[in-house]
């Protein structure tokens, strides 16, 4: 009921623009007891090592490296093969879905590659030290195995609706497992539950937390306190929502048009913008590296030391680029193809473009440039430190930066929109009403996340996509063996010429 109410109060905001302030607090004070509640439960720690150690982390941690050893590293003997894939090599124009593979990992990736790859790895490393980033990069390469897993799995147990379009992801996978066994209603549940966490973990990470920080870079670079919308997040808020409504409105095959288009471009807009920072401060590149080494091995530090270092880089990287959690196998759940193995491989790229790439290249320009000029002594967090990292040497660098986090923002929240509706339809059935119903909620909490402090949006956001992995990773303990039967079959029949090539 609290997400209704917030829901009916935005909708009579224009009632109260004049106490915007006011409204805003009255928003804090709903969130802040139901972030700090269910934070207290997904983020249960235990003491290692004289450090608070997040047990859910952990859970997380140890499937992706469970599952890089249990798949033969697929996260490098898959690799080329999975690139193939995106350009199209194996594309059957027959196979049953809705979208390409390059529009299925486009769209996979814009979710996951958000305004956390900019403003969350400046939390990382402010929070875990230099250290971090180092650690960061390693979860990015063994979460690889875990998507490829997940993903798998989406395409295999999808359902293909009468109306042509697909539904896949975990809440289908878990039904089926227990299903198989004799444990339908046991099976329904686990679905049910995984289903219900995804629609309200939407509402946070998918829309929530992007609108926020996209507000606060476009405040800074339209003057700061004396912005025109300094105290009107409300209005910046409605605008991004009308512009994913606009989107949203056409289903995955919009959203995969979208995606195809605007990921090529702000990664592109990023990483060149983030390249030529690193560039301006080439002489502090050898000396970042061997903080980023030594921090991350250091026993003693006042951020942790090694296992801080650890704990911090895992958690920001698997809230980056979200292997664990499922979400992603929802997208891909939607591409054309009948070999559920060959999507699983191309999604080993989302996490190496999100956390491996991106995430790397944000970790340079901080420690390259906050560490040596005396940034991170500031106060600055989040995107606003990492703004100020590249407005350190180009004075009009915040305005790129703006521009590529708006799109993060935007691409991210029309990927998470398609998996909380994936997440409803499975609770509610398909019907157009009962989907139009969702993507207006949806739209609404976008305009609210630009309303309440950043500390409510992370904290509500990073629990609710944590809790979701719980189940999630349990099945795919279960199912691990049916997926290396599925993709060491696939890679043999690639190799033996047995699947076709596409030479168009």
């Amino acid at each position: 009921m609290t997400f209704v109410r917030l829901a009916l109060v935005l909708l009579a905001l224009g009632a109260a623009t004049a106490s915007a302030e006011p409204f805003d607090q009255q928003v804090e004070g709903l969130v802040r007891p139901l972030a700090n509640g269910l934070a207290s439960i997904v983020f249960f720690r235990v003491d290692l090592f004289g450090q608070p150690f997040p047990l859910i982390v952990l859970w997380l941690a140890t499937a992706a490296l469970f599952f890089t050893f249990y798949m033969g590293f697929i996260n490098i003997r898959g690799f080329g093969l999975a690139i193939r894939h995106v350009r199209g090599h194996f594309h059957n124009p027959q196979a049953r879905g809705e979208i390409s593979h390059f529009q299925a990992v486009a769209t996979a990736v814009s979710g996951t590659v958000g305004i956390g790859n900019i403003g969350g790895v400046a939390v990382a490393i402010v929070v875990g030290g230099p250290g971090a980033a180092f650690w960061l990069i390693v979860a990015g390469f063994l979460s690889m195995s875990t998507k490829l897993v997940e993903c798998t799995l989406g395409v295999k147990y999808r359902r293909h609706n009468p109306d042509g379009s697909v539904s896949g992801g975990p809440m289908y996978y878990l039904e089926r497992f227990l299903s198989d066994r004799g444990r339908p209603r046991l099976g329904k549940g686990l679905g049910g539950f995984y289903a219900v966490s995804l629609v309200i973990g939407c509402l946070g990470i998918g829309n929530m937390f992007q609108s926020n920080q996209a507000y606060v870079q476009f405040v800074v670079i339209t003057g700061g306190e004396q912005s025109f919308f300094a105290d009107k997040g409300w209005l910046f808020g409605i605008a991004i929502a009308a512009a994913v409504g606009v989107v949203i409105i056409g289903g995955i095959r919009s959203i995969a048009r979208v995606a195809a288009h605007i990921v090529p471009f702000m990664g592109i807009l990023y990483v060149i913008s983030a390249l030529v920072i690193i560039g301006m401060s080439w002489q502090h590149v050898p000396g970042a590296i061997t903080l980023i080494v030594n921090s991350a091995f250091s026993m003693e530090s006042v951020t942790g030391g090694m296992v801080g270092a650890i704990i911090v880089g895992f958690q920001r990287a698997l809230f980056s680029n979200e292997a664990g959690i499922g979400s992603a196998s929802i997208a891909h759940s939607a591409v054309q193809t009948d070999e559920p193995a060959s999507e699983g491989l191309v999604s080993l790229l989302e996490p190496f473009i999100d956390t491996v790439v991106i995430c790397t290249l944000s970790s340079l320009v901080i420690v390259t440039t906050a560490y040596p000029y005396g940034l991170i002594d500031t106060g600055l967090e989040g995107i606003a430190l990492t703004s100020a990292s590249f407005e350190h040497h180009v004075s009009w660098a915040p305005y790129p930066l703006a521009v590529a986090a708006l799109l993060f923002a935007f691409s991210t929240s029309i990927s998470w929109s398609y998996y909380g509706l994936k997440g409803w339809t499975y609770l509610f059935g398909e019907g157009a009403v009962t989907q139009m119903i969702f993507k207006a909620v949806f739209c609404a909490f976008i305009a609210l996340g630009c309303m309440i402090q950043l500390s409510a949006v992370l904290d509500f956001s990073d629990a609710m996509v944590f809790l979701i992995a719980i189940p999630n990773i349990l099945g795919l303990y279960l199912f691990a063996p049916e997926v290396k039967r599925e993709v060491n079959d696939y890679i043999r029949r690639v190799r033996s010429g047995e699947v076709h090539v596409n030479t168009d």
